[in-house]
């Protein structure tokens, strides 16, 4: 069955190139050229990967993402003009896996959308047994059905928040560098840098921490990496 994924932006000669490359290795692909037919699409298909622009017509691309992870968990990669860390930290924050800048090179996307999908396909694949729920001081996960509590209470997770946490969890006590959350969650082929790594777990703290800021949970062992405190 071909991947199916979804393109947004608004200039109409970017979205036929990538959709051209992108259906030459098989995939499937629709487009859309703003953020309300984004969204529209989103709604009533299931993508495999969105790449989503973040200047849009009509919605722009922060917001649209946003709004897809209230009913989606598709990875999505968001794309910028702009050279600037604040578009794509923000962009990581709203809920994207992964940002790449224009101009970028058409097989530099490739290799990000491989490494997401990838990472994805293994993660829906075959796999050891998974636990029936892993609690520890007030927090559960539930592996099988991916879902998260604090006190009872489900909290929204992306799809590598989810893979964070799960990491973490079940290997209480064990540090984890960045680059081996990168490459343990993101995949050894990614292309990004270790600050995406920061970003999401910083967000993955802003919704299982009463305070982000003095965490309890996820701490930073400063120089080395992370860790979940037991």
């Amino acid at each position: 069955m071909a991947l199916g994924i979804l393109v947004v932006d608004d200039e109409k000669l970017i979205v036929k190139g990538i959709k051209f490359s992108l259906e030459q290795d098989g995939m499937t692909v629709d487009t859309a050229y703003d953020g309300e037919e984004a969204l529209r699409l989103a709604k009533e298909k299931e993508y495999s990967l969105i790449l989503l622009d973040v200047m849009l017509p009509k919605i722009d691309g922060l917001a649209v993402c946003q709004m897809i992870r209230e009913f989606s968990q598709a990875p999505i990669i968001m794309v910028s003009a702009k050279g600037d860390d604040i578009d794509k930290i923000m962009g990581l924050e709203y809920g994207a896996d992964d940002y790449i800048t224009k101009p970028f090179n058409i097989l530099e996307l490739k290799a990000r959308i491989r490494a997401i999908l990838r990472r994805s396909a293994v993660r829906k694949g075959p796999r050891r047994e998974a636990k029936a729920s892993v609690t520890i001081r007030g927090l559960e996960i539930q592996p099988g059905a991916r879902r998260a509590f604090i006190a009872g209470k489900e909290v929204n997770l992306t799809v590598k928040e989810f893979d964070l946490l799960e990491l973490f969890m079940e290997n209480p006590g064990k540090v984890y560098g960045r680059e081996d959350l990168l490459g343990l969650i993101w995949g050894q082929e990614y292309p990004g840098d270790v600050r995406t790594v920061d970003v999401h777990v910083s967000r993955l703290r802003e919704k299982i921490e009463d305070n982000g800021s003095d965490p309890k949970y996820i701490i930073t062992k400063w120089g080395v990496g992370y860790y979940f405190d037991i």
